[in-house]
């Protein structure tokens, strides 16, 4: 596909001031935050000369830009620093806890692909009040905010009817059943919006692929709408969908938090979440690295997709 290694070399150069301008506005942002982390960490009944000695041991009586340098030179030494509060290490947290997120975040992301192209392909080919009712529910699945439909499913599905956990999560090598189970409700609600956006463009994805002219020579000719729907159409249709998945990827990153926090997920969200009500500026910050590597390489991932399809792509 044309020179693949050139453009991964493109967009992880371009990505280098992605990620220092991301992780500076965050140790700015955190720095004017309301609260004092020395006072959070002893209680509010400690000494001055206490409180002082903590900063200077914890380097926040240093400036802000030389506390970022002397963040960002352990960064690339490999070392994303040690928690303000239990002294764990940042890498080891994240590293623990990435595997809940990427579950959750993959799941959804296969769920709404496979659901959403699937509605989007029967409503482009019934259209009729089967295409009305598609886009309703577009409308319906991005007005519905995903914790608020994670609570409800957690009184349907788990307190009412019993069939699912209600919050928690089993590790995949422990228990491979338990680990589905205890990913049902939280993918359901994470990828419900990511059905309704994909089942809205790829209908009108193949709505328009369906309208080009090779489409009626094939049917003149005899050739089934299915075949032509899955040897020809999606193909065509897949440029879009491509793209419409990469921004969806980028959007679950970001709900994998707010679902976290609802199913009670030891993932990179609930960790967010705990740091950033602690002020645990280490943490925070590999955190947000973590996240910003992770938003690079679904843009690289799906530029690489793009061009495999695309052969115009290819050529330039």
């Amino acid at each position: 596909m044309g020179n693949p290694i050139g453009i991964i070399v493109t967009r992880l150069l371009g990505a280098i001031p992605l990620l220092l301008a991301v992780t500076a506005l965050t140790f700015v942002l955190i720095a004017l935050a309301p609260g004092d982390v020395a006072q959070a960490i002893l209680g509010p009944d400690a000494t001055p000369a206490a409180y002082d000695e903590l900063r200077e041991q914890l380097g926040l009586n240093l400036p802000l830009h030389e506390q970022y340098w002397g963040w960002l030179t352990g960064v690339l030494h490999g070392d994303v620093g040690t928690s303000l509060y239990n002294g764990e290490s940042v890498s080891h947290a994240i590293t623990q806890r990435l595997p809940v997120t990427l579950s959750l975040m993959v799941g959804a992301l296969i769920v709404s692909l496979v659901v959403g192209v699937a509605l989007g392909m029967a409503s482009a080919v019934r259209r009729g009040v089967f295409g009305r009712a598609i886009d309703m529910f577009a409308l319906i699945g991005f007005a519905v905010p995903s914790f608020w439909l994670g609570a409800q499913l957690i009184v349907l599905f788990a307190v009412q009817l019993g069939w699912l956990p209600a919050t928690g999560y089993v590790p995949l090598g422990l228990d491979s059943g338990e680990w589905a189970k205890s990913l049902v409700l939280p993918v359901a609600a994470l990828a419900f919006g990511g059905i309704a956006a994909l089942a809205k463009q790829s209908r009108d994805a193949f709505l328009d692929a369906l309208a080009q002219p090779f489409v009626s020579v094939a049917l003149a000719n005899g050739v089934s709408i299915g075949s032509i729907l899955f040897r020809h159409v999606l193909k065509v249709a897949s440029l879009r969908i491509t793209t419409i998945l990469g921004l969806q990827a980028l959007t679950l990153l970001g709900g994998t938090v707010v679902v976290e926090n609802v199913f009670s997920l030891p993932g990179l969200g609930t960790l967010a979440s705990n740091a950033t009500s602690r002020g645990d500026v280490p943490m925070i910050q590999g955190i947000v690295l973590y996240y910003a590597f992770m938003v690079v390489a679904v843009n690289l991932l799906v530029d690489i997709v793009y061009a495999w399809l695309n052969p115009r792509v290819r050529a330039a």
